[in-house]
C-alpha cells in the first residue's frame, strides 16, 4: 500500500517591515501588540500597500527552485473568521500565483536522486498569535498578538511525490537549507516556518496534518499517521477526509475539524490591490552559490569525500565555518568538522556560530603536528565545548593541552607502560597466547588509560604484540 505525501510549507521573509505595511518584522523582545498600525488592524479605512523588497525576495526563491514566473500575478481574499485575522479574511494569492512548476532534487530512501516537484509558490500574509491560556480557577482562555499579523510569507506547495516520512524531513531540510543560502529566511525567529502535511494510502482519502512547526515534527506526524490509517483499514474502518493537529509533547495527531474545500473560503480578486507584472525583476535577480553548486565545488577544490561535502554544505553556517579552518589539510578539517565537531554540537545542543574558528584550527595544527592524538583532540575540544556551554570564554587548545599534559610522550615512555600493562594483567596475556583476539585490545585499552591519550593505539598495539611475541618465544 503506497504512501502519498504532498506539503504546504509557510516560510516568512525574512524582510524589515510587514507585507502591506511600514510596522517592523523585529517584534521578538517587544511587549504583544507594539508593532501595529491601521493597516495590519484593519481598521476601517486602512489601505494596503505592496512591499516590493518581499516580493524580490519571492522572486529570488522561484528562481532558485526553478519555478515559471507568472506575466502577471493576482492577490485575493481568502475568507475565514478566527481571532488571529482581524480583517476577517487573508490576503493570499489564489489562482494567479507569482510562480509555478518547479522541483527540487532530494536522495530518496534507496539513495537514488530523486526530484520533487513544486506545484506554485504564492505570496500571503501572516495572521496573528494566539497565545492559549488556562489555570485551575477559571476557564481556559486564549491572548491574541498583532505583532506578527501581515509578516510576509510565501508559501510552497509540493505535488504528491514524496512516498515516506523521511524523504519528507530529506526535502524540509533541503529546502530550508536553499532559503538560507538565499537570505531571505531566518530559521531562528519563532514561527517562521509552519508545514500542512497531506498524506493519504493509495485509494484511501487524504488527510492534512495542519500547522506543524519542526522538520522533526512533521516526520514524526506523517509516521504517526501512516500506523493510524493502516489500523483504520485494517478494521474496516474508512479514512474521514479531515484536518488534524499534530500533539508535539504527545506525538499524535488528534482530529481538528472536517477539511474544507476552496469554495468554503469564497475567494476573490483584493479590490485594492493592483496585480503584478514582475516577470522581468528576474534579469536583476542574482543568485548566490546554492548548496548542490558549493557541494560539488567541496568535492572538487578541496578534495574531501561526497558524503564530508554534503554534510558540511547541508548548513550555511557550518559550510562557511569549514572553509575558515580547511588550511593547508582541508580533508583532516573536514573529518574533524562533519564527524567529530558536529557531533559533539549536538549532544550539547550547540550552534556552530558558538565555536570561535581560530580556537578550531589551533586544535587542527596540533593534529596535523602530531602534538597530540586523536582521542586527545577529542577530550581538548569537549573542555572547550563544555566552557562555551556554561557561558565561559574558550580557551584556546593549545592551552588545554598543556594545562592538561596531553602533549604525546617520547618513544620511551611508551616501552614503559607497555611493559607495565603486559606485567599486571597476565590472565590477558595467557588468553593472547591461547589465541583469544580480544586480548590484545583489551590490553592496548589499559595502556591508553595510562597514557590518558597521549599515545597512539596503533603504535601501542604494536609495542604491546612484540612483548608478547617475545614471551611467547
Amino acid at each position: 500500500m503506497h504512501v502519498i505525501i504532498g506539503l504546504e510549507i509557510h516560510c516568512q521573509l525574512n524582510t524589515a517591515t510587514k507585507l502591506f505595511c511600514g510596522c517592523s518584522t523585529d517584534y521578538r523582545d517587544d511587549p504583544p501588540n507594539t508593532h501595529v498600525c491601521p493597516v495590519c488592524l484593519a481598521l476601517p479605512g486602512a489601505l494596503p500597500r505592496v512591499n516590493k523588497k518581499a516580493v524580490e525576495y519571492a522572486l529570488r526563491v522561484a528562481k532558485a527552485l526553478n519555478l515559471e514566473v507568472a506575466e502577471e500575478c493576482e492577490f485575493s481574499r481568502k475568507n475565514y473568521f478566527y481571532p488571529d485575522l482581524p480583517k476577517g479574511y487573508q490576503i493570499t494569492q489564489y489562482d494567479r500565483p507569482l510562480a509555478e512548476r518547479g522541483v527540487v532534487e532530494i536522495e530518496a530512501d534507496d539513495g537514488t536522486p530523486k526530484e520533487v516537484r513544486i506545484t506554485r509558490i504564492h505570496m500571503e500574509e501572516d495572521p496573528g498569535r494566539l497565545v492559549h491560556k488556562s489555570g485551575r480557577d477559571r476557564a481556559g482562555y486564549s491572548l491574541v498578538d498583532y505583532n506578527r499579523s501581515g509578516i510576509p510569507l510565501i508559501e510552497i506547495v509540493t505535488e504528491p511525490d514524496l512516498r515516506s516520512p523521511k524523504e519528507a524531513r530529506r526535502f524540509l531540510n533541503k529546502l530550508r537549507n536553499t532559503l538560507e543560502y538565499l537570505d531571505v529566511f531566518d530559521g531562528e525567529r519563532e514561527g517562521a516556518i509552519r508545514v500542512d502535511a497531506n498524506i493519504s494510502l493509495e485509494g484511501h482519502n487524504r488527510v492534512e496534518c495542519k500547522n506543524i512547526s519542526s522538520y522533526k515534527g512533521v516526520e514524526k506526524a506523517l509516521t504517526f499517521e501512516i500506523t493510524r490509517q493502516k489500523n483504520q483499514i485494517a478494521r474496516g474502518h474508512d479514512i474521514t477526509r479531515e484536518t488534524r493537529h499534530f500533539n508535539e509533547g504527545r506525538g499524535i495527531t488528534m482530529s481538528s475539524r472536517s477539511k474544507e474545500e476552496e469554495t468554503d473560503y469564497r475567494y476573490f480578486p483584493e479590490p485594492d490591490l493592483r496585480p503584478l507584472r514582475v516577470r522581468d525583476w528576474l534579469d536583476d535577480i542574482t543568485l548566490p552559490e546554492l548548496p548542490d553548486a558549493r557541494k560539488a565545488r567541496f568535492v572538487a577544490q578541496y578534495g574531501i569525500s561526497h558524503n564530508h561535502a554534503r554534510t558540511l554544505t547541508g548548513d550555511m553556517k557550518l559550510a562557511n565555518f569549514f572553509e575558515k579552518v580547511a588550511g593547508d589539510d582541508p580533508v583532516l578539517a573536514a573529518t574533524w568538522v562533519a564527524d567529530t565537531l558536529l557531533g559533539e554540537l549536538n549532544y550539547r545542543d550547540m550552534r556552530i556560530d558558538r565555536v570561535p574558528p581560530a580556537h578550531f584550527a589551533d586544535l587542527l595544527v596540533l593534529l596535523r603536528a602530531d602534538a597530540i592524538t586523536d582521542r586527545a583532540g577529542v577530550d581538548v575540544l569537549r573542555v572547550m565545548l563544555d566552557e562555551g556551554a556554561a557561558g565561559e570564554e574558550m580557551e584556546l587548545p593549545s592551552a588545554v593541552v598543556d594545562r592538561l599534559g596531553l602533549r604525546k610522550a617520547a618513544g620511551d615512555e611508551f616501552d614503559e607502560v607497555a611493559a607495565q600493562v603486559v606485567e599486571a594483567h597476565p590472565d590477558a596475556v595467557a588468553d593472547y597466547q591461547n589465541g583469544t583476539g580480544g586480548a590484545l585490545n583489551f590490553l592496548v585499552g589499559q595502556a591508553m588509560r595510562k597514557t590518558r591519550g597521549r599515545a597512539d593505539a596503533r603504535d601501542l598495539g604494536r609495542r604491546i604484540k612484540e612483548l608478547l611475541e617475545n614471551k611467547e618465544a
